[in-house]
């Protein structure tokens, strides 16, 4: 018998669960966006994983760590235990193809969106189902990367992110 597979919420970080001051990586600069926290919710409750995958090419130019992001998630991780709310896990890509950081200078990075690496690594370790899915994000980028990784895309605009993902939670 196959094991049950897991739906799941993508979640793009900047500009969707929180407010996009560009390069963010300090917990002191973090505002969740309206209806943010009760959209994680919602997910948890309908047995769904909440997944972030995010760019952060402020790793690849220098301007802050991995360890940084990290910390920043278990920030936010602590944060939304208050709540009793959970994410299931973060994905963060470094890479960018005008990095300062030699290591990181990679240009299309398979994990960069709108390429679909981290979607298909979390989608394999998480044994999700592609087609109880959705990617809210807030760039073209986000949408092509859930299309290649045979996810639908939902491109979030702005406004209460509860009420945006309410009209669009896999079913």
């Amino acid at each position: 018998m196959m094991p049950l597979l897991a739906g799941a919420v993508f979640f793009d970080r900047d500009g969707v669960l929180n407010e996009d001051v560009g390069y963010l990586h300090k917990a002191e600069d973090f505002r969740w966006i309206e209806g943010a926290r009760d959209a994680l919710k919602l997910v948890q409750d309908h047995g769904l994983l909440s997944i972030v995958v995010t760019n952060q090419s402020g790793v690849g130019r220098g301007y802050y760590t991995l360890d940084d992001v990290a910390a920043l998630h278990r920030w936010m991780t602590s944060d939304l235990s208050k709540d009793g709310i959970s994410i299931t896990a973060f994905y963060a890509c470094p890479y960018h193809e005008e990095a300062t950081v030699p290591e990181y200078r990679i240009a299309d990075h398979p994990d960069r969106k709108p390429n679909p690496g981290m979607i298909q690594r979390a989608i394999a370790d998480w044994k999700i189902d592609r087609g109880k899915s959705v990617m809210i994000g807030d760039k073209q980028s986000d949408m092509v990367a859930a299309q290649s990784a045979g996810v639908t895309g939902a491109l979030f605009g702005g406004g209460n992110l509860m009420d945006f993902l309410a009209r669009h939670l896999p079913r």
